[in-house]
């Protein structure tokens, strides 16, 4: 159970990060509607389209400059508001003296969006009559669309997108969302979408650019900000995702460990990990445990790699030695003679191996000996971290309701796969969607990894990262990361700090900073072992 020691009240955390213009995320209706309030309120359309346009203009000028002279820009103008965006930077273009051209297919137009294309046309600027050359070497502007979309751009128009991307990658920017995206889901709408090196979203990040599907016709995603009041910000639902970048680091919830904690009051944690198939894995968690400075770290393993730990982390205690089966995955009935009335926190996955029901389980394997393990854990009082092979059981063993009559924290951390065959009714869901429901529904906290993971708590709060390391995503990683959240939640219950949500958010963000600071050094340095080392240096903020 967690620590006795008398611990100070903790003061109440602030929100974090803040529900402010840098972090929420909304989909296309909510920016919609915000932007409604603000028209009804006095605010000029005009002005709007015209601050969100001049941004557009200083950051296309600041981040392209180069190719903008050389070759100029092909501004693609939607018949709405997305267009007149647009138009207003082709306007601001052709002004600094640049090569520029118009091309707008379409019969009608919004009336401020024609205002813009009339006066376009009064300055001068070139509208294209027939559709552009894909590989002409202007860098094009697309603004046909928007966050208004909900069904599949015209052929000639996803034809169009398909072969500028072929013929000239790298060449295309979006304004808001690329056209063909759904600004919600990240989804295609058709069968392709315009492929952007850069999308400039306005105001507020919309859900769908950050989803894992959309990244690669997002590319590099700005946000402009368009200074939008605190007050209409605070109209948006309490629980709106919010977005994390490594920015809010240092301002996360963190254990404050007491400097003058002893080594049980910094955390107890027992890790059951690891088997015959798969004995990497144990170590991998048990150096992301060591990352966070834990203070009393033991382990429950396999009988060959208990044999050799001391050479590898001396200073983990064997708590329990395992037997393993005819297939070399790892029993967890013996889990049920295990001392866990004295632990913070139990981290149970990394490694064991599969074991299906009754009908599926391989040959040894004692099904009813492993349901009471599992009833043991529902009654044990600490945080529970269920990770990898340990959500495939749970979902496989006849364990009824068993996350909902937890008795302490959980924490899930499953990648997709694992998500699906756990919450298999919400497989069709997107990411947040599906996350957010899953929390809800077991009382856990569930972090959803992914190229852009999601963290969500039962409360309905929801944290998605906004940045990882592509060069991570590697075999082991995953294992680091719930060794190192876990022995965080251990160390914030020493503390007398609930490990809630956020927590677990703040160590998903931690890690995946570990990586992107690695993979600057090269896509090989990004190792399951170099972050284990590089998150070392986070434990800076833990002591007060």
């Amino acid at each position: 159970m967690p620590s006795t020691e008398t611990q100070p009240a903790a003061p109440t955390a602030p929100s974090w990060p803040r529900p402010d213009a840098d972090h929420l995320l909304v989909d296309g209706d909510q920016m919609a509607a915000l932007e409604k309030r603000l028209f009804a309120s006095g605010l000029p359309v005009e002005a709007l389209m015209e601050k969100a346009a001049l941004a557009l203009s200083r950051q296309l000028l600041e981040e392209h400059g180069p190719l903008l002279e050389r070759h100029g820009a092909l501004v693609l103008a939607g018949p709405g508001h997305n267009g007149g965006d647009g138009l207003v930077v082709a306007r601001e273009l052709h002004l600094a003296g640049l090569a520029v051209a118009i091309w707008s297919p379409f019969e009608h137009h919004k009336p401020l969006t024609a205002s813009h294309l009339r006066h376009a046309a009064w300055l001068g600027v070139p509208r294209l009559e027939t559709p552009p050359d894909p590989d002409a070497p202007a860098l094009w502007i697309d603004a046909v669309l928007g966050i208004g979309q909900r069904r599949a751009p015209d052929p000639v128009l996803q034809e169009l997108f398909r072969a500028r991307a072929l013929q000239r990658p790298g060449r295309l920017v979006a304004i808001d969302v690329p056209t063909g995206l759904c600004a919600d889901s990240g989804r295609c709408l058709g069968a392709t979408a315009a492929r952007a090196s850069h999308t400039y979203t306005l105001g507020l990040v919309k859900t769908g650019l950050v989803q894992d599907g959309a990244l690669a016709w997002v590319g590099t995603l700005r946000r402009l900000d368009l200074g939008l009041p605190p007050a209409l910000l605070a109209t948006l639902p309490p629980h709106q995702p919010l977005g994390l970048t490594t920015a809010d680091l240092a301002a996360a919830p963190w254990p404050q460990v007491p400097v003058a904690a002893a080594k049980y009051g910094r955390g107890r944690l027992l890790v059951v990990a690891g088997s015959e198939r798969y004995r990497g894995a144990a170590a991998l968690a048990l150096a992301g445990a060591s990352a966070a400075g834990c203070g009393s770290l033991r382990a429950a393993l396999p009988e060959d790699l208990a044999a050799g730990l001391w050479n590898v982390h001396p200073h983990v205690v064997v708590s329990r030695r395992l037997t393993c089966d005819a297939l070399g995955h790892l029993a967890l009935a013996q889990l049920e003679n295990c001392d866990l009335e004295r632990l913070d926190a139990l981290l149970v996955g990394p490694g064991l191996g599969a074991v299906g029901g009754p009908a599926a389980a391989p040959d040894g394997v004692d099904c009813v000996a492993e349901t009471q393990a599992w009833r043991r854990l529902q009654h044990f009082e600490g945080l529970l971290v269920l990770d990898a092979d340990a959500l495939n059981r749970l979902a496989a063993l006849p364990t009824g309701d068993w996350l909902r009559e937890r008795r302490g924290p959980t924490w899930l951390t499953p990648h997709r796969g694992e998500f699906d065959r756990l919450f298999p009714h919400l497989e069709a869901a997107g990411a947040l969607e599906a996350a957010v429901a899953a929390a809800r529904d077991s009382g856990a906290a569930v972090l959803l990894k992914g190229a852009r993971s999601v963290v969500a708590g039962p409360d309905g709060s929801c944290r998605q990262l906004l940045q990882a390391a592509p060069a991570a995503a590697r075999a082991g990683l995953g294992d680091v990361l719930a060794g190192y959240a876990a022995a965080l939640g251990a160390m914030a219950l020493a503390a007398g700090q609930h490990p809630g949500d956020a927590l677990l958010a703040a160590a998903c963000l931690a890690h995946a900073g570990a990586g992107l600071r690695l993979q600057e050094r090269g896509a090989g340095r990004a190792s399951p072992q170099a972050v284990a080392h590089c998150l070392e240096g986070a434990s800076v903020w833990f002591y007060k």
